[in-house]
């Protein structure tokens, strides 16, 4: 069985070393400018927490001279000696004020930090999902979605993470590292000398640690990405995993990867684990040392007894600072590595800037290329590219796998910018109006289809805002879907599970439609809409899409040509190219490409 330890912050992200450290911690810090005064708040009653509990071994040592002294008087007949309990009693009055406002402090403290972080992931959630909104389709076409999901869930989370956790330790730390220090020096500046010796001895052991574990972190964090993009893959296309029996091939690759990522982890985790037992050892021998030189003064008279004893517990409380301060310095280091990751993110190109010069409201239906050029890179996978579509007119796409049938889609949503030439609606360019007022011109039914998780009532009214009851009830009787609705246990009041799998894949496509339909737009898109039902409800669905395409400027994607024989124009493609047009029965005549597609479908010929 593969073996994988638990990463920092309990969000599958472990530590990495930032390739920009400086940047992206001054970046990470601009998040918090907003916050500064909540933030020097924390730090005010961060400071009192800990001065206050700083001072508590120094008063406890008091009590113990006292409560020493008096003995000692006693037993030694010195006259008025004894226990004085009622000075031991309001000193320990003292200190228990002292270590209940301590905790009251650090409440506060916790409090504050609490919504401090919460407010900065929520902007920083905030920022990411605008800037996706804003990101081309290219962007997440070249990416798995289980790299973005990680940077906008996992990599957010941990920074939360450190902020409330992390930055008030690392406050407390370097305050109580502060204020021992200056407590042992006001006890004894040989014993301070002492035990401040073990400070850059401690720093010379954890330095070569930190700088080793590094590598291996960086290891974690690609050999996580990478498990968590087969598991995606694997999860959405368990189906087809099994359908071609790769079952054992994926555990294969998931153990080959978790294998990787359970070793990097080991090693990152063991080497950096080294840290405590280093300054736990390098802490008992200062506490030796103080302790046989403190008794030395004690018997000199140079201190009081109490004060030794305040001075050893101050002695192995100043290492504790030291070591909780290396530590986070490797979760910071780990923090600033997501965060620089989220900020790659925040920095991908957007979607070319719009500039809004024409206003369409409700388009007619023409739409026109000219002269178009597209590919990816220097490669166009479109040249040159003339279309011309009247209004109404319902316009076939067809041609072989990769001819680029989706890619014109793609072009005309405006999904992908052009490399040249241009796409007018009514004759306006459609890069100088919005996108949102583009694509409401348009409504699509792919062969992909997407529902959410939901009732099927909201899943229709998606395609119209303020859809009444009437108006969805009307949009799936016309995608034929009502039938099937109405079969099932609630009805339109039905939800749709996560992966929509309590449904059929046809009445999926159905639902689609109805929500196209609802949506009423001027111009359609269709992408072998049809594809997934079975052939009576085939007919009802090209009866309910002829009766919506009428008056409508429609774009057919068709693989069937039976489907496709009363469009007033069929587009050719093959090549990224229109190498014909024309009717059904034009090209037909024409005894070219498309006629051999067709015979190749609906008799024996071969198509070339």
């Amino acid at each position: 069985m593969s073996k994988m330890g638990p990463p920092h912050g309990g969000a599958n992200m472990p530590p990495e070393k930032a390739k920009d450290f400086k940047g992206t911690f001054r970046r990470l810090v601009s998040y918090l400018k907003p916050r500064r005064k909540k933030l020097a708040a924390v730090f005010l009653v961060a400071i009192l927490s800990t001065v206050f509990t700083i001072v508590g071994p120094k008063i406890m040592g008091m009590a113990i001279t006292e409560l020493f002294e008096g003995a000692y008087g006693q037993l030694q007949g010195v006259p008025g000696g004894g226990i004085d309990f009622g000075v031991i009693g309001q000193i320990l009055a003292i200190l228990a004020g002292l270590y209940l406002f301590s905790s009251l402090f650090s409440y506060i403290q916790q409090y504050m930090m609490s919504t401090v972080a919460q407010d900065t992931v929520y902007d920083l959630r905030q920022d990411v999902n605008k800037k996706l909104e804003k990101l081309p389709l290219e962007y997440f076409d070249g990416r798995p979605n289980g790299e973005t999901l990680s940077r906008m869930t996992n990599d957010i989370d941990t920074i939360g993470s450190t902020l409330q956790q992390s930055l008030t330790q690392f406050i407390t730390s370097i305050v109580t590292i502060v204020g021992i220090l200056v407590m042992m020096l006001t006890i004894s500046p040989l014993l301070t000398l002492i035990a401040v010796v073990s400070l850059p001895l401690s720093l010379f052991v954890i330095g070569p640690i930190l700088k080793r574990s590094q590598k291996y972190f960086s290891s974690q964090q690609k050999n996580l990405g990478r498990l968590n993009g087969h598991v995606e893959e694997m999860y959405t296309g368990h189906q087809v995993v099994k359908a071609f029996g790769h079952e054992a091939k994926s555990n294969e690759q998931f153990d080959e990867v978790n294998e990787e990522l359970y070793n990097a982890g080991r090693k990152a985790q063991f080497i950096s684990g080294i840290i405590m037992p280093m300054m736990t050892l390098i802490g008992n021998l200062s506490y030796v040392l103080i302790s046989v030189v403190g008794g030395i003064l004690v018997t000199q008279r140079a201190i009081s007894i109490g004060d030794i004893q305040a001075f050893i517990t101050y002695s192995k409380q100043f290492t504790q600072p030291i070591t909780q301060t290396a530590n986070i310095a490797n979760i910071i280091q780990s923090t600033v590595a997501a965060a620089e990751r989220v900020f790659e993110l925040l920095d991908e190109k957007e979607e070319v800037e719009e500039i809004t010069t024409s206003v369409l409201a409700r388009a007619k239906g023409a739409v026109a290329f000219e002269d178009v050029d597209f590919g990816y890179g220097s490669n166009l996978l479109i040249d040159k590219m003339n279309i011309d579509v009247r209004p109404g007119q319902t316009v076939a796409i067809v041609g072989p796998t990769g001819a680029g049938k989706t890619t014109l889609i793609n072009l005309l949503m405006r999904f992908y910018e052009l490399n040249g030439g241009r796409i007018t609606v009514d004759g306006l360019d459609s890069r100088e109006m919005s996108r949102h007022e583009l694509r409401q011109n348009f409504g699509m039914v792919l062969q992909d289809t997407w529902l959410f998780n939901g009732t099927i009532r909201d899943n229709i009214a998606y395609g119209k805002t303020g859809a009444t009851e009437e108006e969805i009830l009307a949009a799936a009787e016309a995608a034929h879907a009502d039938h099937f609705i109405r079969t099932l246990p609630d009805g339109y009041d039905t939800i749709l599970n996560q992966e929509v799998s309590n449904i059929s894949q046809g009445q999926k496509q159905l639902l689609t439609i109805a929500r196209a339909i609802l949506a009423d737009p001027p111009i359609m898109i269709l992408d072998e809409a049809t594809s997934s039902v079975d052939t009576r409800t085939e007919i009802f669905i090209q009866q309910a899409m002829k009766g919506l395409m009428e008056g409508r400027t429609s774009f057919v994607i068709a693989h069937r040509l039976s489907t496709i024989k009363d469009a007033d124009l069929i587009l050719v493609m093959d090549q990224g190219k229109v190498i014909e047009q024309g009717t059904h029965q034009q090209l037909l005549d024409k005894d070219g490409f498309y006629a051999d597609l067709y015979h190749s479908q609906f008799s024996a010929k071969v198509a070339v």
